[in-house]
């Protein structure tokens, strides 16, 4: 079965669309206190796993609702950006690049009205309380909105709107905080209107589709709009209102939409909050609020629910892909040859662990492509070690990308360390008092060099014959889990 465009208009459509595969399970009942978050942990860390409609939460009208898991499976990212549903790792990589190349970026569609203005509350109506936020995780210092969120600003000096996924935490009935890491757009942004001590205008959008929210969470040009970018990819520009209050354009058919400015001198705790690096990394610290000023919704609306949780999680399985793409793109953009493959490895946040694979054609080539990677926008943010293999190592098996480690690699030899690189508050190696800085390992595992004709020659086939004999003799794998299966299925209690 294939799907090649993107034929969804929102949230809802894509639900559709996925639940029309058997891509979609609902769950009525469960609790946003406990139940939902539970849950949620459960579909990041299991393979294949569905996406899942939460309805029916105790203590909120039906209908409203929340989607999680959209976006952790290959079968449904395919979905989402339009590509024939079976394809494999690097044709979509290479699909996504194309869809992504410069100059096919689309600016936004203004039009008059949308869905996303069938419910205006302001003034004493406000109230964030009347959506289902869970508590995600036991010790999160509150519930959070803003998780699959895509918070909407403007550079104070032109007219580049950015969207960012900056994390939500509802404070009471009318203010959220909003955490923003240093160094993201939208932080340069806030920074920017807090230096004039001026407001800083922002809608944050709590339930969009999955093509718009990944959008938000990569590394999209600088001074490149998010809807341009995904406008391109939709190949039809993105229809966005004004909100009347910021100014903003947000999504017309977004289903949740704060709007209000955040002021230099107006903050309150926010966290402690369990993030994508598997720990309740950053604390409790005073953070600018949002006093809304309107909520803009649909009729029963959908929350779009992607909590961080240990790696790897929902958005880590898709950007082993897409961000392991864009890495790609960057290390050849920078003019170093012979670059076959780059992948981010999920159980690193797909930062904390790169690999990019070369074929050697010069001394220092290795190095050159480590240390370009590591401090490459890609991966300059909170990274930690960059490794360079040889073309015959598959870079999406961590047996053999540790292999080629322990085996090429000699620590007197092959080991890089680059001092005082980009990190932030939510790196749980650095001393609570000295966040900001981090290092950098970038390990030469290939072959030296100088004796690489003399290096012993390795048993076994390489990535691509592997890939070809698990296509053609995959079955007897399949089979095999069939046996075992209905083999437990009959054995006697115990």
């Amino acid at each position: 079965m294939t799907a090649d465009a993107v034929r969804y208009q929102d949230l809802r459509g894509w639900i559709d669309a996925a639940r029309a595969l058997g891509e979609v399970r609902d769950v009525r009942g469960a609790t946003w206190q406990e139940d939902i978050g539970r849950i949620t942990e459960m579909l990041h860390h299991t393979d294949d796993s569905p996406a899942v409609l939460f309805d029916e939460i105790p203590g909120y009208p039906p209908g409203y609702r929340i989607l999680a898991n959209a976006n952790a499976t290959r079968r449904r990212l395919a979905l989402t950006f339009g590509m024939p549903l079976d394809i494999e790792r690097r044709p979509l990589m290479d699909e996504f690049l194309r869809l992504t190349e410069e100059g096919r970026a689309l600016p936004p569609r203004v039009v008059k009205d949308g869905p996303v203005f069938e419910n205006i509350l302001k003034g004493d109506d406000v109230d964030v309380l009347k959506f289902p936020s869970p508590k995600w995780h036991p010790l999160d210092g509150g519930r959070y909105l803003g998780t699959g969120v895509v918070d909407v600003m403007r550079d104070p000096d032109s007219d580049w709107v950015n969207l960012g996924t900056y994390r939500v935490m509802v404070q009471d009935r009318r203010r959220v905080g909003v955490y923003i890491s240093p160094g993201k757009h939208g932080r340069q942004f806030r920074d920017a209107y807090f230096k004039r001590r001026q407001p800083c205008p922002i809608a944050v959008v709590c339930g969009v589709e999955p093509l718009l929210f990944i959008a938000s969470t990569l590394e999209v040009p600088q001074g490149i709009s998010e809807y341009d970018w995904t406008g391109g990819i939709r190949g039809e520009p993105y229809e966005v209102v004004i909100d009347p209050i910021t100014k903003l354009p947000i999504p017309a058919r977004a289903e949740v939409v704060l709007v209000g400015f955040l002021h230099h001198d107006k903050k309150a705790p926010e966290g402690p909050f369990g993030e994508w690096t598997g720990y309740y990394a950053s604390g409790e610290r005073e953070e600018p609020t949002l006093e809304v000023q309107a909520i803009y919704h649909r009729d029963d609306p959908i929350l779009l629910g992607v909590p961080p949780n240990k790696p790897p999680y929902e958005p880590h399985r898709y950007r082993e892909y897409l961000r392991s793409a864009l890495l790609l793109r960057e290390v050849n953009a920078a003019g170093v040859p012979g670059i076959v493959d780059a992948h981010c490895f999920g159980v690193g946040g797909c930062r904390l662990f790169n690999v990019v694979s070369i074929q050697q054609r010069y001394a220092g080539h290795a190095r050159q492509a480590g240390h370009i990677a590591a401090m490459s926008r890609v991966g300059a943010y909170l990274g930690r070690i960059t490794v360079v293999v040889d073309e015959d190592i598959d870079v999406t098996d961590l047996n053999d990308v540790m292999w080629a480690l322990l085996t090429r690699a000699d620590p007197e030899r092959s080991i890089d360390m680059i001092k005082r690189a980009w990190s932030g508050p939510l790196d749980p190696a650095i001393h609570p008092d000295a966040k900001g800085f981090s290092s950098r390992l970038v390990v030469d595992a290939c072959k030296p060099w100088e004796w690489r004709d003399r290096f012993p020659i390795a048993i076994g086939p390489d990535a691509e014959t592997k890939r070809e004999t698990r296509k053609k003799w995959g079955w007897i794998l399949q089979q095999a889990v069939a046996d075992a299966v209905r083999e437990e299925a009959a054995a006697p209690a115990e």
